[in-house]
């Protein structure tokens, strides 16, 4: 199994070091919260692109978009290198493992895998990727989901920022998501207590496995 070189524990392990990732990583700093952000997509398919810290969306091409999100971009390099938020632009993901869970009726904990070891984190947070890839994922952890994907995938630990099915969100729309889910998170973490997901889930058993 990748990543069995070392094991490290954190609170959020953000998938994704383009503009949404790091708003979120920033969003939690503000809030004392430690994070670990990683590059690579891999857990969600081959044909994702490798690197996601300079990703451009072809539907978001206008100059007047892309200069603005290149602006927010600078700023948040800059927050994240001054407030040494944790973030590895050369680490990919490339497994996420469930522990616990749907069966337990508690919320799991995840497990990143990278080449070079394992994240330990209670949460999740996702950029960059399509609903029906996410769909994918809880078919894939045994988990039964409605309409309602992202919260579906919020019970169980997991949060999404900066993800569409057709419309790039704006990049403003990107920092509201990424302070809605920092505010979630943090919340959770102050109150030192698990929020129970909602609706029943199938019994998977304790340890489910999503592959790249």
């Amino acid at each position: 199994m990748p990543g069995d070189a070392g094991t490290e524990q954190t609170t959020t392990v953000i998938i994704g070091t383009g503009l949404s990732g790091l708003a979120v990583a920033a969003e939690l700093r503000r809030h004392g919260v430690d994070s670990i952000v990683v590059d690579g997509l891999d857990i969600l398919g081959a044909n994702q692109p490798a690197n996601t810290s300079s990703l451009q969306r072809c539907d978001a091409a206008d100059s007047d978009t892309l200069r603005e999100r290149n602006e927010i971009l600078r700023h948040l390099r800059n927050y994240a290198a001054s407030h040494r938020v944790d973030v590895r632009n050369t680490t990919r993901a490339v497994q996420l493992t469930m522990v616990g869970g749907p069966k337990n009726e508690s919320t799991p904990q995840w497990r990143v895998h990278t080449p070079t070891g394992v994240l330990v984190a209670d949460h999740i947070v996702l950029t960059r990727c399509a609903h029906s890839q996410l769909r994918r994922m809880l078919n894939d952890f045994g988990i039964t989901v409605g309409r309602n994907v992202a919260a579906a995938m919020r019970a169980i630990g997991i949060y999404l920022v900066g993800v569409g099915e057709l419309i790039t969100p704006s990049p403003k729309e990107v920092l509201r998501q990424a302070k809605t889910v920092g505010q979630a998170i943090s919340a959770k973490v102050n109150q030192g207590t698990a929020q129970q997901p909602g609706g029943a889930f199938p019994a998977t058993g304790s340890f489910a496995v999503l592959g790249c």
